[in-house]
């Protein structure tokens, strides 16, 4: 099987990325491939790309983008001024799962954090999701925490 190179997105990967988003039944985003819904993405896209703090990646095979996560840097006076860093986004194609990309994008999120120093690693799962949770704690997170939301749109 070609293996999976994991690096960060371009902006010629956001309709694939966007596919991946708008395919997920479970996440509730409100994504879609509408023609006109690109721009929005694309500013989002910048936005993400321009920041120190965050980063977007795509997993590819063969050229294509079969896996996307973002990560953000987050410094907070508690533990004494440290970093860590929060996963988000975290998803596989639909026909490629199974095949370890995600394990694959995961550590290579860990791997830029302990290279970093930082204190930790966190990431939130959708409640609805216990296949993800049970692949979080395959690869070593613990839920120690409760997530709270409210929509402002």
């Amino acid at each position: 099987m070609t293996p999976i190179i994991i690096r960060e997105a371009r902006s010629a990967d956001v309709a694939a990325l966007v596919a991946i988003f708008a395919a997920d039944e479970l996440g509730g985003h409100g994504d879609t491939t509408a023609p006109e819904a690109l721009g929005d993405y694309l500013r989002a896209f910048e936005r993400v790309a321009s920041s120190s703090d965050q980063a977007l990646y795509v997993a590819e095979r063969e050229e294509q983008v079969v896996g996307t996560f973002q990560t953000m840097i987050v410094t907070s006076l508690v533990g004494r001024g440290s970093s860590s860093m929060i996963i988000e986004a975290v998803q596989t194609r639909a026909d490629m799962r199974g095949q370890g990309i995600g394990a694959q994008m995961i550590q290579f999120a860990i791997a830029q954090a302990k290279r970093r120093g930082l204190r930790l690693v966190q990431l939130t799962s959708n409640a609805s999701r216990k296949d993800a949770h049970r692949f979080y704690e395959r690869l070593g997170f613990k839920q120690s925490h409760l997530g709270f939301k409210m929509a402002l749109k």
